[in-house]
């Protein structure tokens, strides 16, 4: 059984910057493609950005280019979302999602088996 625990979330102001972490355990983490989505209220999970087992590929939402970047640390078996210039539209909850095994790295939530519990963002303008 995979466990994925969010964490670093919280309130900031337009402009500012939060890091997410995302713990797991059970599987062999460093196998794994990673991502991270989020959900707004009212609206449908979108996907945020994903990084693969090495970490030599990454995709990222055309609202994530050049403000948020994934990484991992297959040593403290983590993923990370770094997120810089965050906007009032960027609140919601964010969720890490495990992937398939070695697989590509992939948007599509469906590929995606394992995931947290979320943690909230929010930007206040």
């Amino acid at each position: 059984q995979v466990q994925l625990v969010e964490s670093g979330g919280g309130l900031v102001q337009a402009g500012g910057s939060l890091r997410l972490s995302c713990a797991a355990s059970g599987r062999t983490f460093s196998m794994y493609v990673m991502g991270w989505f989020r959900q707004a209220a009212g609206k449908e999970r979108e996907f945020v950005a994903a990084i693969s087992w090495s970490s030599s590929s990454t995709a990222y939402a055309d609202s994530a280019k050049g403000r948020f970047t994934i990484s991992r640390d297959n040593a403290k078996n983590t993923v990370y979302l770094q997120m810089n210039s965050l906007k009032p539209e960027d609140t919601a909850i964010y969720y890490c999602a495990q992937g398939n095994f070695f697989g590509a790295v992939v948007s599509a939530d469906s590929e995606y088996k394992y995931w947290g519990q979320g943690t909230q963002v929010t930007v206040s303008s």
